[in-house]
């Protein structure tokens, strides 16, 4: 089993120091990838912290890091224009030497959306098009003809590292991200998900496998889960028997004081030392 960390672009660690210094005990813990989410503007009150956009915390860590993966996610994709987000994408694991992973999903915080001028109704079909439009432009295709985006006689360069793109994952509990993550996605992405609710959950996603078409390119789909809390070496080791594939552990709601010791607990405690 591979352990990711989340959180690094909110609160105090919106400071570079801090942020650079994280990153940097992570990777020399033995953490697989670092995550960042993508919230641009959310509602007022709870739940609101200090946080980096996403794909610049991420630029800034790949300066920072050597070898640990870079985590676009989820990437409220919807809420992005794709042309511009292949491109930025693109940038980033060509500077970061193919070490991008990006997770998508379709959003739900119905003003943070309609202030990037996107209807909820619309979430859906606009991810599954925007996921096409970038791999198009990965592809090098020079035309793309959509509801939302159409593009004539234009193509993007240079291509990704990763070919033919960086590893797409889907995130979402719905039948809808279900579909999506077995028709598109390198990988799925849950959320909070205790042992048992993930046993359910990827029953249904086998569910939806066995009902379609998943192209042979894509190969397994890979399982990444972040637990309701760090989990100890034995609930480690029940995720993977579960089928889960990383753990991608969630830094918010613990002290500050907290998160070096934390880091530095799971590479002691869990790296290495959980197998799937």
């Amino acid at each position: 089993m591979r352990f990711g960390l989340y959180g690094l672009h909110r609160d105090r660690n919106v400071d570079p120091g801090v942020l650079a210094r994280r990153a940097t005990l992570a990777e020399d813990a033995g953490f697989e990838s670092i995550w960042v989410g993508d919230h641009i503007a959310l509602p007022i009150g709870e739940g609101n912290p200090p946080r980096l956009e996403a794909v610049t915390a991420l630029t800034y860590l790949s300066a920072v890091t050597s070898r640990v993966r870079l985590g676009a996610g989820l990437v409220v994709l919807p809420q992005r224009q794709p042309v511009l987000l292949a491109k930025q994408l693109t940038s980033l694991d060509v500077l970061s030497g193919g070490r991008l992973t990006v997770a998508v999903g379709a959003g739900y915080v119905e003003p943070e959306l309609n202030a990037m001028g996107v209807q909820l109704a619309e979430r859906g079909a606009r991810t599954d098009e925007y996921l096409a439009v970038m791999r198009a432009l990965w592809a090098a295709e020079t035309s793309y003809t959509g509801r939302f985006v159409s593009y004539e006689g234009v193509a993007q360069y240079p291509s990704p590292v990763q070919r033919p793109h960086p590893p797409i994952v889907i995130g979402g509990h719905s039948a809808a991200a279900f579909r999506r993550a077995v028709r598109h996605g390198n990988g799925w992405y849950g959320w909070g998900l205790s042992v048992d609710e993930t046993r359910e959950t990827l029953r249904a996603l086998n569910e939806t496998a066995g009902r379609e078409e998943r192209p042979a390119g894509l190969g397994e789909l890979e399982i990444s889960m972040t637990p309701p809390t760090p989990p100890d070496l034995d609930t480690a080791r029940r995720y993977a028997d579960a089928g889960v594939h990383r753990l991608i552990i969630e830094l918010e709601g613990l002290d500050d004081d907290k998160v070096d010791g934390l880091i530095a607990s799971v590479g002691e405690t869990l790296v290495g030392q959980v197998s799937t």
